[in-house]
């Protein structure tokens, strides 16, 4: 830390006897889960997308209809529309299936590693650099 600039906040202090080593490995960690939860995030976005996209050709369908092409309207209807994105899945499937075998199970690996190695504490490292990177006596670097 910098001379004179106080530690983190309590809640993202480092409990006793927590060693740099393991604030550097519960850091990684907790990146690692934070990554994963990007991840996620994408996996919503292509969920949505592509729902959107399905959804889209139900004017697809009208038009080319309407523009005289039924024969068109009937290939998008019967081998795109509501079509599996994987064999037997659509998208939320993959979405719940990533939740609960991956992402579920990352998530209660990292916070019960978390509660056994710092009592629960969360951002360790991020605190401390923080603390560290804080300029002593600037407004917009409080602790708080």
């Amino acid at each position: 830390m910098n001379p004179g600039t106080p530690p983190p906040d309590p809640r993202h202090r480092r409990p006793e006897g927590v060693t740099d080593a393991t604030v550097e490995a519960l850091g990684a960690l907790s990146k690692a889960l934070e990554t994963a939860e990007r991840a996620r995030g994408a996996l919503y976005d292509f969920h949505q997308l592509t729902g959107s996209a399905d959804l889209a050709l139900d004017d697809a369908v009208r038009l080319l209809r309407a523009a005289g092409h039924g024969r068109r309207a009937d290939q998008v209807e019967r081998e795109i529309l509501g079509r599996n994105v994987i064999p037997g899945r659509w998208t939320f499937q993959i979405v719940e299936e990533y939740n609960s075998t991956y992402y579920d199970v990352f998530r209660t690996i990292e916070r019960e590693i978390r509660q056994e190695l710092a009592e629960g504490r969360d951002h360790l490292y991020e605190a401390e650099m923080k603390a560290a990177r804080r300029t002593e006596g600037h407004p917009d670097h409080t602790a708080d």
